[in-house]
């Protein structure tokens, strides 16, 4: 990876040299390395009520492994019940078989200064995932279209709190859903040099992720090195279909991550109640992570819990609810205690607008992530409208926010300079200490800042055009893409992409559905 790196940085000869000595500096803060506790809210009866109902529903129960003859062989072969397509797993088996499963992993970007570590006490961020809709306040709401998408991945290129480049940050519905995904694995490895998430609608979709990825980085670097994430998604209740399963067997196959999760909406795909949701959770978890390592022993998988309440009056989802919290902190309690890495949390709201709404239920979710000990934030910027919506707005909004996650995690020093005894005696009774040496030596990163809120008086707040701070945030995201420049890519490897995405579109009519 090393020689591929200096390839790369020899590719653009002088001219690469002077664009890189003039490009805009692009900061982007290394992932969240926890130094608070977590919040733990089951005691160890709760814990092992749930784990032990997990099992029972594993082995009465069972799950559906549906349209996948293979995955019913292998599960015969490790000695689950077949029965058609239920499978039912005896007591302790996909418990034995998670824990091959690594406790953390790194997943290597083409910047290797950019290189996230999931698992253990950290925190990496990733934006928004799957939102078929774009909104900003000049065009509304509409369909999203690769141009939209292109322009997700350049803010989250430049967003210093982000961690990870994501995966379909909305769909771009003006692609062939049968191609859209070479565009869209095209623009995470040339527009960003962040971490990036592969293609899961399909298996297909999941090879070709891998080997654009092996063009990126090399073939048996991909081979050795996880340098992709991919969502495989659970069909709650206790259903795991062919397509995700098919994606997440090559994925393991080839080493590259998957995070297994359950898609619940309590009360429709889940009990109403906290302790049967997670039941359920843990043993949807189990029986994927299970099914990854059977595929590829040490194969690396994220424990993931997407979960909201629902409004029992209109049946939509609701979001930054006690219950949804609550369910978000039990679920880090078992992912620790099964010694996976933990996927969960976001900047989830219902609201149709980036509206006082909004940032009420995404700052709930948020701080709930952030205590309950998640260790891969998807969605962590950018969700709307239940996430059927990815706001530009509300993405600077969030990727501000998500400062201060990293000021809070970091902790409270209480060294010789935090304990300030020196300003202590320099100031005195009645002093103030605006300017003391200890103010004027710290005043820079004492406090965290936002790069998007106004703090300023009212009479200047006003004479600048009394803007609210979705306007404050359209400005924002407006500078953001005007001061892009674009990772350099070693022209050699960015034809053999677009070779390899153009000979696959030509391999296929298109296809809409």
């Amino acid at each position: 990876m090393a020689e591929a790196a200096r390839r790369r940085s020899r590719g653009g000869g002088g001219a690469a040299r002077r664009a890189e000595r003039t490009a805009v500096s692009i900061e982007t803060a290394k992932y969240i390395q926890r130094n608070i506790p977590n919040l733990e809210i089951l005691n160890e009866e709760a814990l092992e009520i749930i784990e032990a109902n997990a099992e029972i529903v594993l082995e009465e129960i069972g799950v559906n492994f549906v349209d996948n003859p293979a995955a019913l062989d292998r599960w015969r072969e490790a000695g689950a019940d077949v029965e058609g397509e239920r499978v039912r797993l005896p007591k302790g088996l996909a418990r034995k078989l998670c824990a091959t499963a690594p406790s953390q992993f790194t997943q290597v970007a083409r910047n290797r200064d950019r290189d996230v570590v999931i698992g253990g006490k950290n925190l990496v961020l990733a934006p928004v995932y799957g939102p078929p809709f774009v909104q900003d306040s000049t065009g509304g709401r509409r369909y999203a279209t690769m141009e939209d998408f292109n322009k997700f991945v350049k803010l989250g290129y430049m967003s210093k709190w982000l961690h990870h480049s994501g995966g379909t940050v909305c769909e771009p519905t003006d692609v062939p859903v049968n191609k859209r995904h070479l565009d869209m694995l095209y623009a995470h490895m040339s527009l960003s040099d962040k971490p990036y998430m592969g293609s899961v609608t399909e298996p297909s979709r999941a090879l070709d992720s891998i080997d654009m990825s092996k063009i990126l980085f090399g073939d048996q670097f991909v081979e050795d090195n996880t340098v992709m994430t991919s969502l495989i998604n659970i069909n709650s209740p206790l259903t795991f279909d062919g397509i995700m399963m098919g994606a997440l067997e090559h994925f393991a196959a080839h080493n590259q991550a998957a995070i297994i999760s359950p898609f619940i909406v309590g009360g429709a795909m889940a009990p109403v109640s906290v302790v049967g949701t997670l039941t359920q959770v843990l043993a949807e978890v189990m029986a994927g992570v299970a099914y990854s390592q059977l595929i590829r022993p040490g194969a690396p998988v994220i424990f993931g819990a997407f979960v909201t309440s629902i409004d029992m009056n209109s049946g939509a989802p609701t979001f930054g609810t006690p219950e949804a919290a609550q369910i978000t902190y039990g679920a880090g309690q078992l992912a620790r205690r099964l010694g996976l890495p933990y996927r969960s949390a976001g900047s989830f709201n219902g609201s149709k607008l980036p509206d006082a709404q909004a940032a009420y239920e995404t700052a709930n979710s948020l701080n709930a992530g952030l205590l309950s000990g998640v260790n891969f934030m998807l969605h962590s910027c950018g969700w709307l409208e239940g996430g059927l919506v990815a706001s530009f707005e509300k993405f600077v909004m969030d990727a501000d926010q998500l400062g201060i996650l990293h000021k809070m995690a970091a902790g409270v020093a209480h060294d010789e300079n935090a304990q300030a005894m020196d300003a202590l005696r320099e100031v005195g009774p009645g002093g103030h200490f605006l300017g003391c040496a200890h103010t004027q030596d710290n005043y820079k990163d004492g406090f965290w800042r936002s790069d998007l809120l106004d703090y300023k008086p009212y009479e200047t707040w006003s004479e600048e055009g009394a803007r609210d701070t979705q306007a404050l945030a359209a400005a924002r995201a407006e500078k953001l893409l005007r001061d892009y420049q674009q990772p350099m890519l070693d022209p050699a490897i960015d034809e053999a992409l677009k070779a390899y995405i153009t000979k696959k579109k030509e391999s296929m009519p298109d296809a809409f559905m």
